[in-house]
C-alpha cells in the first residue's frame, strides 16, 4: 500500500488535536484551567498545522496527482459521503467558531466563551474524529484501483 505522506500527516495532526481537546475537556471539568488552557492552545496549532497541510496538498499536489477516488459501492460509500459533507460543512462552520471561543477566552470572558465552547468543542471533536477517518476510507479501508 502507497500511502501518501501528507495524509497520512494531516490525519495525525487531526488524531494529535482530538486527543488535546479530550484532555482540555477532562482537565477543565477538574478545574484544571491552565493544563486546559495548554491543551487548547496545542489543539489549536494542532488544526492550525493541519488546515495549512490540507490548504497545500488540495491546491499544490491534488493538481500534479489528482484525487484518491473512493471505491466502496452499497451502503458504505453512502455512509462515507455522507460522514464526508458532514465533516467538510462542520470544519467551514468550526473556524470562525473556534477563533470567537479563543478570543473570548483571551479576554478572560469567562461567561460568553463558556456558551461560545459548548457548541465549538463538540464539533471540533466530530471534525478532528471524522478527519481521520475520511483518512482512514480513502488510504487504508479503500480497495486499490483497477488498472488495465
Amino acid at each position: 500500500m502507497n500511502v501518501p505522506a501528507l495524509p497520512t500527516a494531516n490525519a495525525v495532526l487531526n488524531a494529535s488535536s482530538a486527543v488535546c481537546l479530550a484532555l482540555g475537556f477532562l482537565w477543565i471539568k477538574q478545574g484544571r484551567k491552565r493544563a486546559h488552557a495548554r491543551a487548547m492552545l496545542t489543539a489549536t496549532a494542532f488544526s492550525a498545522l493541519f488546515l495549512a497541510g490540507y490548504l497545500y496538498y488540495h491546491f499544490a499536489v491534488v493538481p500534479e496527482v489528482g484525487h484518491t477516488s473512493f471505491r466502496r459501492e452499497g451502503i458504505v460509500r453512502g455512509l462515507y459521503y455522507g460522514m464526508l459533507i458532514s465533516h467538510i460543512l462542520l470544519a467551514a462552520l468550526n473556524l470562525p467558531m473556534i477563533l470567537r471561543t479563543l478570543w473570548l477566552a483571551r479576554r478572560q470572558d469567562w461567561e460568553r466563551h463558556r456558551r461560545w465552547a459548548r457548541w465549538t468543542f463538540p464539533i471540533w471533536s466530530y471534525v478532528s474524529v471524522t478527519g481521520v477517518l475520511v483518512y482512514l476510507c480513502l488510504y487504508v479501508w479503500n480497495p486499490p484501483a483497477v488498472v488495465g
